[in-house]
């Protein structure tokens, strides 16, 4: 029963509606019911001027993009897409490569998934960049409380089961990073970036041994992360 007093009970929003870029028929078809069975609006493009025209006359909560288009590429209608607009990005590819998928994240998507794909994987994502995109629009991650886990960036404190966390300026630097992109994957070549420096761009093993320090902190184990996921060859994405 709805609570009188909470306002988002009082409040309907408008389903999220997803533009889907992709020349494939059967693909098209199969995300259109896909997505209409979770409530989502859907806008359906066959190629990448057809979707940009869509997204700039009717706009898009998300957009659903494949790279392999037959007027332009994936990457050349997000290039051109990132000029005016921030919505969301999922990239759909074939190509299962690292260096791909960390060239269309880097090019300013913000997640993939590779052909073939399931549907729960796919709407997870789509649900978990939804979420994030509608708090980016009222402020940023400033401070981060599961009840187990609390990161509060203007503080600079972490604290876990209500105990502080004693963190290294990089291992802070790292998880701030990560929450500051939640649900995103970011790249090895911006984390190393961000936290070492620009000479440091092919260093990963520093990161390898800065994020399992950073997990030990926070009591979780590669294999089954609660709240760093390794993307691997990619990057690391905060998933709490």
């Amino acid at each position: 029963m709805p609570n009188p007093t909470d306002p988002i009970s009082q409040i309907s929003a408008p389903p999220a509606r997803v533009l889907v870029i992709d020349d494939e028929p059967q693909i098209r078809k199969f995300l259109d019911i896909s997505l209409r069975a979770q409530g989502y609006q859907v806008v359906l493009a066959a190629n990448g001027e057809e979707g940009l025209a869509s997204l700039a006359t009717q706009g898009a909560d998300l957009v659903v993009l494949d790279i392999g288009l037959p007027d332009k590429d994936g990457h050349e209608v997000l290039a051109e897409l990132r000029q005016w607009s921030q919505v969301p990005v999922i990239m759909l590819t074939v190509r299962a490569d690292e260096a791909e998928k960390v060239a269309a994240l880097d090019a300013g998507a913000n997640d993939y998934v590779t052909k073939p794909f399931g549907v729960q994987e796919l709407m997870a994502r789509v649900r978990g960049l939804l979420r994030l995109h509608a708090a980016d629009q009222h402020e940023d991650m400033a401070v981060f409380d599961d009840g187990h886990l609390r990161i509060d960036i203007p503080r600079r404190e972490v604290h876990l089961d209500g105990e502080p966390v004693a963190l290294t300026r990089k291992e802070y630097a790292l998880l701030a990073l990560l929450l500051r992109h939640a649900g995103r994957v970011v790249t090895q070549p911006q984390l190393l970036k961000e936290v070492w420096g620009p000479s440091h761009l092919y260093d990963t093993h520093y990161l390898r041994i800065l994020v399992g320090r950073l997990r030990l902190k926070l009591g979780e184990e590669a294999a089954a992360p609660r709240y760093i996921a390794t993307e691997p060859g990619v990057g690391l994405r905060f998933i709490g």
